[in-house]
């Protein structure tokens, strides 16, 4: 069973969410506010572990930003995904930068809304149209300037290949694709875009071209051209 958080100032927009989770069956909303401090607070109170997943909406009118709201719910140990009309792009990358596993559109059918939780909820990245309208053309998500041989590592280790395996495939020591994926790692800090599990990793690598979104069948493509 997923537990749920739904962190919206539309009490409207909540429970239509809470239906909808309902129907899932496989999924509980454990909280239901309108501020990230509230939900907080209820957590303190009633010592419940952090929900699974928090559905957030981009702008709370409580005045609290948006990259503050999603690194204190990662901080505190939920996946989140954004809940948003998407109009305000910029407000959505620093989302995604903070942290946040995705981005849902309030215009999508509810059904999509659930399955985002269900792929979040797997560990899996959420790819779809309003999380590549959120980067794309944002040159912050291209400018960790990997070199040739760092994009080769990424590439094949995001795509699910042992490190030993990577290095034997480009005909490299392990120790060297080992340091390659350092420095990557590294790059990815210091522009502000940490990477420090593999599974991050493979969303840098979506995000700056160098994989293709998982394929239905879950498989990670190649580089794509540009």
């Amino acid at each position: 069973m997923t537990r749920v958080a739904l962190i919206d100032d539309h009490e409207s927009v909540r429970l239509g969410l809470e239906a909808a989770c309902a129907r899932v069956g496989a999924q509980t909303v454990v909280f239901s506010g309108s501020s990230v401090a509230a939900y907080l607070d209820w957590r303190a109170f009633s010592a419940s572990s952090p929900a699974d997943v928090v559905v957030l909406d981009l702008t709370l009118g409580d005045g609290t930003t948006v990259s503050e709201n999603v690194r204190r719910l990662v901080r505190d140990g939920s996946s989140v995904i954004i809940h948003s009309v998407a109009d305000r792009p910029e407000a959505v990358r620093e989302a995604l930068l903070a942290g946040a596993a995705g981005i849902v559109s309030k215009s999508s059918r509810i059904d999509d809304v659930t399955a985002a939780i269900d792929t979040v909820s797997r560990g899996e990245p959420l790819n779809n149209v309003e999380w590549a309208s959120a980067i794309e053309g944002d040159r912050a998500f291209a400018d960790a300037q990997l070199s040739a041989r760092e994009r080769d590592v990424l590439r094949l280790y995001a795509a699910g290949l042992p490190l030993r395996a990577v290095a034997e495939r480009l005909g490299v020591a392990y120790s060297t694709a080992k340091e390659n994926i350092t420095r990557v790692r590294v790059k990815y800090v210091e522009v502000g875009r940490p990477a420090p599990t593999k599974l991050d990793l493979m969303r840098r690598a979506i995000e700056d071209g160098i994989l293709t979104p998982p394929a239905a069948d879950g498989s990670v493509g190649h580089e794509r051209r540009r």
